[in-house]
């Protein structure tokens, strides 16, 4: 890997952390008022609508977080590569899920719908987990025990975790779409940087 796509792929990473974190200065959690008082029906209608929709996206980028975690725990030698990019999912979970919440469950993107898969062993901030076991989580039949095969399904998991938080901006209030634009960027943004890593 020469020294030019290495800073190439620094400066994406950078220029992406730099576009979600205005996102996410301003997209924190729903607000917690009781809306409009002459509909408090459709307020609270709305409110659980977006809460539920928030736990749904939280989960999906809980479901690439888990695979961060999982790759990292059976390849410590991409710490320095994955780690920058473990720690902004992690960001995107804090800042998707309902304020004052429970932690979201962990969905692998494409799969299974949220509350079917277990968040066990995924933190959001702080030590890597360890990997699931073979058949759960984010790689259902065991990380790859090649890095470049471990970080190209990375880069898909990223991928389709990028197209669901596209396709949840349909339902989502201005606020929150505009929150999940940013994380569908970034994890786009994801799944270039490990592609390109999987082929160095």
């Amino acid at each position: 890997m020469g020294r030019t796509g290495l800073t190439r792929r620094r400066a994406l990473a950078a220029a992406t952390a730099a576009g979600v974190a205005g996102a996410l200065a301003g997209c924190t959690g729903p607000d917690s008022g009781g809306g409009g008082a002459a509909h408090p029906s459709a307020a609270e209608r709305a409110r659980r609508a977006e809460a539920a929709l928030r736990r749904r996206s939280a989960a999906v980028s809980g479901g690439l977080l888990a695979g961060y975690d999982a790759a990292l725990g059976a390849h410590p030698a991409l710490s320095a590569q994955l780690a920058p990019l473990r720690e902004a999912a992690a960001r995107h979970v804090a800042a998707l899920a309902p304020r004052g919440g429970p932690a979201p469950d962990t969905v692998t993107p494409g799969t299974a719908s949220p509350g079917t898969a277990s968040p066990a062993g995924t933190a959001v901030s702080g030590a890597v987990s360890p990997a699931p076991r073979p058949g759960t989580g984010p790689f259902p039949r065991g990380v790859p025990a090649e890095p470049g095969a471990a970080l190209g399904e990375l880069a898909a998991l990223a991928s389709r975790a990028s197209a669901a938080h596209t396709a949840a901006l349909a339902d989502a209030p201005p606020e929150l779409a505009r929150l999940l634009a940013s994380v569908a960027a970034a994890g786009a943004a994801h799944a270039y940087l490990l592609d390109e890593g999987s082929r160095a």
